[in-house]
């Protein structure tokens, strides 16, 4: 099962549908393995809250989900990398990918796309990774 790490910007989209949402649904089928960081999950909660979703009503199935373990492989220790220049918070995310030893991170973020590739994981949007998904 391909690993990922999804970006929080990804994440709070899917809740409006799109690439997003296919990648979400992905995971909820069993198509790819979700890797998350306890700092991943606090900004998913923050950021959900900062957009008004009440995360009572929105997040609480997703965060059953995740915290059930299915097709998810929690970080408990990250590397401390410092390598996203424009945007330093976004390094979790390449932190737990390479402590998960996952294949992608699947980002809309800019600063985090524009590195590509970190000892091999491949940093892509969600509709390459869909191409690149239904390509294998």
């Amino acid at each position: 099962m391909t690993r990922v790490v999804i970006d929080t910007n990804v994440f709070v989209s899917s809740f409006f549908g799109g690439n997003p949402r296919r990648i979400v649904d992905m995971w909820k089928n069993g198509a790819i393995l979700w890797c998350v960081s306890r700092p991943i999950i606090d900004e998913y909660v923050e950021v959900l809250q900062r957009f008004g979703l009440d995360p009572a009503e929105e997040l609480a199935e997703l965060l059953s989900l995740l915290a059930s373990g299915r097709n998810v492989l929690f970080a408990a220790k990250t590397p401390n990398l410092h390598i996203v220049e424009g945007d330093p918070d976004d390094d979790k995310f390449i932190s737990s990918a390479v402590a998960l030893r996952a294949k992608y991170i699947i980002s809309g973020d800019k600063a985090l796309v524009s590195i590509k590739d970190y000892m091999g994981i491949k940093i892509v949007t969600p509709a390459e990774f869909l191409r690149i998904f239904t390509d294998c």
